[in-house]
């Protein structure tokens, strides 16, 4: 059956006499393309040819018995499963998710003493669907391609009940500066402003608007100026994770040399002390780059937000905030609060954080200053503060050294 253009043809035998049941002439073609949901909330359209929505057609299955015509209303329930499905629905249901405690192998060929090991799908990672193979699912996930067993995954509808847990709904700008409304009206106030190419979680979507996270709350944005994708962790090849080890490796050495660096001319300048002075009540004890990264920020507590700066003086957004601390210590990091969530290496959120990581949110980032607590450049209002790091739901917490 074509997945994307589903012909449906009814007939009806009553006894000895057969009815013909034709829609329109002898067919009604349904675009599967034309049913739109809405996740994760329920309800859905479903459009036939000629703009009317099968909740206006009163097509009605009409029989002729010996005394009298029967009429019976067509349903949702007539109409095949696949194609009540939503657009993102069927996306999820080719979609292989690991469920395991760490990481499931992919192999070359799907056995597990013949089959070499070309990467790895990690717990809630997920691949593309191809086939199966005696237990064994072929996937195609990042720039890896090879098997997993299914016993440690899920696809078809389990995959949708997942992906809808894993996943990540996000929406991208797609226009200069976006303007985020209180409600989801053009005569609403604006709640912020957030750049191009931003990616924001999306918390409901609605008919024309979405609703999205930003610093200043939650807020809504015009459908027409944002694109949607849902995101996912994908396999890791071999080859990537040892580039990445090694990449990994040289940046915290290089990192390292360049706090080494700073640290000891911050020493020199407070006659041999070993922490920084701090435009805050707080500073973080200790050693090391990450210590040295956040009692650095932690000097510009106070200094003001300006929308697209990056002067740790005279206004910075948050971005540029940590774009600017970090570029103190040698470290050339993007001025984009999404870009930021590919910086580094992830560290498995905010219990394993330590001073100096990166703490992304969504269309926000922070410097962790350790105790549970961050420093960054919030709002227009506040300007560079210093706030609880669970004052949001993390993304995801990312380390340069």
């Amino acid at each position: 059956m074509n997945r994307d253009r589903i012909r449906l043809s009814v007939t009806l035998a009553a006894g000895i006499t057969a009815g013909a049941l034709m829609f329109g002439l002898n067919t009604m073609e349904v675009q599967a393309a034309g049913i739109s949901g809405v996740l994760p909330s329920a309800g859905f359209s479903l459009t036939v040819e000629g703009g009317n929505s099968i909740t206006q057609v009163k097509t009605e299955v009409k029989t002729t018995t010996s005394d009298k015509e029967v009429v019976e209303p067509i349903t949702y329930a007539d109409l095949p499963e696949e194609l009540l499905r939503t657009d993102e629905e069927k996306e999820f249901y080719n979609l292989v998710i690991a469920k395991v405690n760490d990481y499931v192998n992919v192999r070359d060929y799907p056995d597990e003493n013949e089959g070499k090991i070309v990467g790895k799908l990690y717990d809630k990672s997920a691949g593309n669907f191809i086939e199966e193979v005696n237990g064994w699912y072929k996937i195609q996930s990042g720039n890896c391609t090879g098997y997993v067993k299914a016993e440690y995954c899920v696809t078809g509808d389990d995959a949708i009940a997942l992906a809808k847990e894993v996943g990540t709904r996000l929406a991208r700008v797609n226009t200069t500066t976006l303007k985020v409304r209180e409600e989801a009206s053009l005569e609403s106030s604006v709640l912020g402003l957030v750049p191009i190419d931003e990616e924001l979680v999306v918390i409901e979507e609605l008919e024309d608007w979405v609703k999205v996270d930003i610093e200043e709350g939650y807020g809504y944005v015009s459908n027409e100026f944002v694109d949607f994708h849902t995101e996912f962790v994908k396999a890791e090849s071999k080859e990537e994770e040892e580039a990445r080890l090694a990449k990994e490796k040289a940046e915290r050495d290089k990192a390292n040399a360049a706090a080494r660096k700073a640290t000891a001319a911050s020493q020199a300048a407070n006659g041999g002390s070993t922490s920084s002075s701090s435009g805050s009540s707080i500073s973080v004890a200790g050693s090391g780059a990450g210590v040295a990264v956040a009692n650095y920020g932690l000097q510009f507590v106070g200094n003001p937000y300006v929308f697209g700066g990056s002067s740790l003086t005279h206004g910075t957004d948050c971005s540029g905030f940590v774009m600017s601390v970090y570029r103190n210590f040698g470290v050339s990091l993007p001025h984009s609060s999404s870009a930021d969530r590919s910086v580094g290496y992830d560290v498995g959120g905010l219990a394993n954080a330590q001073p100096g990581d990166i703490v992304c949110y969504s269309g926000h980032v922070a410097i962790y200053i350790g105790g549970g607590q961050i420093v960054h450049a919030s709002t227009s209002r506040t300007g560079i503060i210093v706030s609880n790091a669970t004052y949001r739901n993390p993304i995801c917490v990312r380390r340069i050294f």
